[in-house]
């Protein structure tokens, strides 16, 4: 609400209708000494011009820097009509789809959005979203337990490609309902799974793949598949969406395909944002659908013959399925999800493409020009989407820091991931030749202005 409308009169007589003498009589239930007659530290009330100029003030600390970061979030362009039509007040302050007869639109975007993404991710069926991507893991872990009962391990396998912060979010989440994330062995020259030290006899609920990797690389999906399926696990595939219009789909890898597939729908018409709020999108296989999480809308007709919209399986606790719901999940990122469903249907397929071609030629440039840098070397072999891990001769830290002071945000420190002074860069099509020859010669400024160990 813009603004607040009730004068003092209307106030009072509010008041007086339920029968109160002041706004304090509402909260009379509170014990006094839980009270507290002033915010300390709370600045005094700034009218709305002076609250205008302060956020604008703050926006512009922000600046506007060229940004090669990625690792899970990324810079795409957003057409203007995404966000024009998202908040609008009919999507802006929808809320959950409960009475299908009066929430058609809702029902319909969401149905949109799920056809869209299973469309994507060459599985069968997907959700109405889940909080983001992370979460989706743990979720997705959760409900290959209950897909795959016959194992009762818990252990759940990943590919060392998968994100650390997903996993420790899955571990927080799933840790304690008897699950175990294990890595699998890295192969120290692509940075991908060591097929050759991988054991038979680990007997893994899940094996999860992240395609591309977080360090960027691409992974075998469809031998790693294959192994996972046949020592009787499910599979889980975390992918970036974007990455979808020109890779295989999840639901294609090995002979059968991932048997579940997450990640982050970010991409799809989400500005940065600081972090958030974001969106995790999960889809399946037909026959796991009754364990899937959340829910999910489906298409019908009326006794007319009229389509429509209802919701088609819904497994919260509270629903008729209470003691056994499959998850605590209680919403979903429902504005996110209509964003990303204007900004799908805007682009279409093959406009997803050439950003998906863009965004993966911009960063062959980029890596191109930083790996004749002295002291700059690729620090994985093989294929990759738009994010590349280079090996550097001295800490990253430092680097990124005098990058920083030129107003280049220049890649994600990768080192502690890597165990190697390692940084991470992605480029996206919202880069220019131009932004990239800038950050190029940035780069080797840097390199070539100080020794080893400093910047």
């Amino acid at each position: 609400m813009p603004f607040i409308p009730h004068t003092d009169k209307d106030t009072l007589e509010m008041l007086a209708a339920i029968g109160a003498d002041s706004i304090d009589d509402l909260f009379d239930e509170i014990p006094a000494q839980l009270r507290i007659d002033h915010l300390h530290g709370v600045p005094e009330a700034h009218n709305e011009m002076e609250v205008s100029r302060l956020m604008r003030n703050r926006a512009a600390m922000d600046g506007s820097p060229l940004c090669f970061i990625g690792a899970g979030a990324y810079e795409h362009h957003i057409p203007a009509a995404v966000w024009d039509i998202a908040t609008r007040g009919e999507y802006y302050s929808a809320y959950t789809p409960y009475q299908a007869e009066a929430s058609q639109g809702t029902l319909q975007t969401i149905y949109e959005y799920q056809t869209m993404i299973t469309g994507l991710t060459g599985l069968d069926v997907s959700n109405a979203s889940l909080y983001d991507g992370a979460s989706a893991l743990a979720e997705a872990a959760l409900m290959a337990v209950r897909v795959n009962r016959r194992v009762k391990t818990g252990r759940v396998l990943l590919a060392p490609g998968v994100n650390p912060v997903y996993e420790q979010v899955a571990a927080a989440i799933a840790g304690s309902q008897g699950l175990s994330f294990v890595r699998l062995p890295r192969d120290a020259a692509t940075g991908n799974v060591a097929f050759d030290e991988l054991a038979d006899d680990q007997a893994p609920v899940a094996v999860v793949i992240q395609q591309p990797s977080f360090p960027g690389t691409l992974e075998d999906v469809d031998r790693l598949t294959d192994w996972a399926h046949a020592q009787g696990a499910a599979v889980i595939g975390i992918v970036n969406p974007v990455s979808l219009a020109i890779l295989k789909a999840p639901g294609h890898w090995g002979e059968q395909g991932a048997d579940i597939a997450i990640g982050e729908g970010q991409p799809l018409g989400v500005p940065l944002s600081s972090g958030g709020p974001y969106f995790g999108f999960m889809t399946c296989k037909q026959k796991h659908v009754r364990q899937m999480p959340g829910r999910i809308v489906g298409r019908t007709t009326d006794l007319d013959g009229n389509p429509g919209f209802a919701l088609t399986l819904q497994a919260r606790e509270q629903h008729i399925r209470r003691s056994k719901a499959t998850s605590n999940i209680c919403t979903n990122q429902g504005l996110m999800v209509t964003a990303a469903t204007i900004y799908m249907s805007l682009l279409g397929f093959q406009g997803l493409v050439r950003v998906a071609q863009k965004s993966h030629e911009n960063t062959t440039r980029l890596v191109d020009g930083l790996v004749a840098i002295d002291g700059m070397e690729r620090l994985y072999a093989g294929p990759y989407f738009h994010e590349v891990a280079l090996q550097l001769d001295r800490p990253v830290a430092p680097v990124l820091a005098a990058l920083a002071e030129r107003d280049i945000l220049g890649g994600y420190d990768l080192s502690s991931f890597a165990s190697a002074d390692a940084l991470m860069v992605c480029a996206t099509e919202t880069k220019t030749s131009a932004d990239i020859d800038l950050t190029i010669a940035a780069f080797a400024d840097v390199m070539a202005g100080a020794g080893r160990g400093k910047v």
